[in-house]
């Protein structure tokens, strides 16, 4: 019976052809959509732990309360040993300290006097330790476009584009004004060794990069930081692993009655993000009902305009015994030959364009050119399993809802008006 119904749908492309380019267009948009939702949400995620929170943060109470304004004043102290009680405790972690702070930048001229400034948002990182990750997580080596990265201390990064509005080169001086943690002003000299673009317009406004060993002499900060971040070692988000040990820390750490004691939360929480995912998560449904409940009504109205060109057939096939429980079920097959067979071709164009835009990414930096959020300025999709299979639930279903609806008409119809309509 399929060979026999292969044939037909093969011989008669008016069967075949509208319906196969109908399911094909609808999955086709399905798996692209849903491949590049896949590279938008993996890329805030990246973009938010790499330059932001981390995988898991960790602050003072005081400061998570007020962490937008960096109130590096309610920071704590005794870092080095948290850190060695983290690396203990949580060993399948890594560990990082970062110092976030902001304040002017002056360039001065030859004779030391202002010649321009402006201000600037600093990230303090560990730039020198042989077992920092931070060079990587940063992906500081691909992002330097003039310059090196910083090999002596006293030496920073500065983003490319704020450096030219200041007008500055590597081996310049500039000299940071800003508060130190316990409020008096503080001042410090600084060498340029190089500038830097991210790709993120958050990051690449107006940021300052210097090691964090410079910045807490420099703020009065020793052996203190605003935060410190945790990463998994395969750089995936794990949400389930991540709230398991926020709790566990936050058990052992987190006193409600004492403002500057540590509390730990997850990437989600503390970007910020928890409800994009969610929407995100449900967003994957949404457009799947959308492309079945379009595509069924298309290809209904196609079933309905294709049975009334067969009914001379469905007559010859009463005729010689056939019950319409048969033809209907036949129509049904040809539905899920037909929706299979478009779905497989939909699916395969719709991950190449998902693979190809995965590969070169398009630029949509005139969207978060004032953007405070860490997303990337060019998205990319990303193809995984799923793309591979997404496809198939709109696709087979929409034909079949639509052949179902679309074939009730046979039992509707009297079988001497079939004959009636074939004699004509």
């Amino acid at each position: 019976m399929i060979k026999f119904l292969l044939k037909g749908l093969l011989r008669d492309r008016s069967r075949s052809l509208f319906p196969i380019l109908t399911v094909f267009s609808g999955v086709f948009l399905t798996v692209f959509l849903y491949s590049y939702l896949n590279g938008v949400v993996s890329e805030m995620i990246n973009s938010s732990a790499h330059y932001s929170t981390g995988h898991l943060r960790i602050m003072t109470q005081a400061y998570a309360e007020e962490s937008d304004q960096i109130p590096n004043d309610l920071a704590f102290i005794g870092v080095d040993s948290l850190l060695l009680n983290l690396n203990k405790k949580y060993p399948e972690m890594i560990w990082t300290p970062r110092i976030k702070f902001g304040g002017l930048l002056d360039i001065p001229d030859k004779d030391g006097e202002t010649k321009t400034q402006g201000p600037v948002i600093g990230l303090a990182v560990d730039l020198f330790s042989q077992s920092s990750p931070e060079r990587e997580i940063l992906n500081i080596k691909d992002a330097v476009i003039r310059g090196q990265i910083p090999v002596n201390p006293g030496e920073i990064l500065i983003a490319d584009e704020f450096a030219r509005k200041l007008n500055v080169e590597p081996g310049d001086i500039a000299t940071l004004m800003s508060s130190t943690m316990y409020g008096s002003m503080a001042m410090a000299n600084f060498k340029i060794a190089g500038t830097v673009q991210f790709g993120v317009a958050a990051m690449d406004r107006s940021t300052i990069i210097a090691d964090i060993s410079d910045i807490q002499y420099a703020l009065d900060m020793q052996d203190a930081c605003g935060e410190i971040l945790g990463f998994f070692p395969d750089d995936l988000y794990n949400d389930e692993k991540a709230n398991i040990i926020a709790s566990s820390f936050n058990k052992i750490y987190k006193n409600p009655d004492d403002q500057f004691s540590s509390q730990m939360g997850t990437l989600p929480n503390e970007s910020g993000l928890s409800d994009y995912l969610v929407l995100m998560d449900s967003m994957s449904f949404v457009i799947i009902t959308i492309f079945i409940i379009a595509m069924s009504i298309v290809l209904w109205n196609a079933g309905l305009i294709g049975s009334l060109r067969r009914y001379g057939e469905f007559g010859v096939r009463l005729a010689v015994g056939e019950d319409k429980g048969h033809v209907y079920k036949t129509l049904v097959m040809e539905s899920v030959i037909i929706g299979i067979f478009g779905s497989v071709l939909g699916t395969l164009a719709g991950v190449g364009v998902a693979y190809l835009m995965e590969v070169y990414g398009m630029n949509f930096g005139f969207l978060f050119k004032n953007s405070s959020m860490m997303i990337s300025n060019e998205l990319r999709a990303q193809v995984t399993l799923g793309s591979f299979f997404i496809g198939f639930a709109p696709g087979v279903m929409a034909t079949v809802f639509g052949a179902s609806i679309a074939g009730i008409g046979i039992f509707k119809r009297q079988t001497s008006q079939l004959f009636k309509e074939l004699e004509v």
